[in-house]
């Protein structure tokens, strides 16, 4: 039987580097802008995701601004599955992002060298749309099958 992860494990599996899901609303009649990003769940608690890499100037940001929450799911996809869906509220918006704080994310997906050498290719580019936004969570919905494994 899945149960709800207790807050421990769930800071624990939020500080493994997954990738997640960021849903925003489209602020038309279209279904929400869904799309896969990769975040940093911050020691105050809040989870930093960045947007708007390589140049192209997304209409997300627009859409992440606009509507000032947004929903994240970060999951498991080998059994034993487990999740972590957030619906939160964005208290920071960094255009262009200090370094460290782009690091933080990237870090934890690349190599230093390869990290440090993405995130100055942001903050070099000419016109950069390159963006961190902070979300602090505001519901937490969690669920672990380890025990199903059993």
């Amino acid at each position: 039987m899945p149960r709800p992860m207790t807050e421990q494990e769930r800071t624990a599996f939020l500080a493994e580097p997954h990738v997640a899901v960021l849903s925003v609303a489209s602020g038309d009649a279209r279904p929400p802008s869904t799309s896969p990003v990769w975040y940093c769940h911050q020691p105050d608690g809040n989870i930093a995701f960045f947007t708007n890499t390589q140049g192209r100037v997304a209409q997300k940001a627009g859409l992440i601004r606009a509507a000032g929450v947004v929903g994240l799911c970060v999951q498991r996809e080998e059994f034993p599955y487990k999740y972590v869906t957030i619906e939160g509220t964005i208290v920071g918006d960094d255009h262009p992002p200090a370094r460290e704080q782009a690091l933080a994310v990237v870090r934890r997906y690349l190599p230093e060298d390869a990290a440090q050498g993405f995130v100055v290719a942001e903050l070099d580019r000419p016109n950069s749309e390159f963006v961190v936004f902070t979300v602090r969570p505001d519901r937490w919905h969690t669920l672990d099958f380890s025990d199903a494994a059993g």
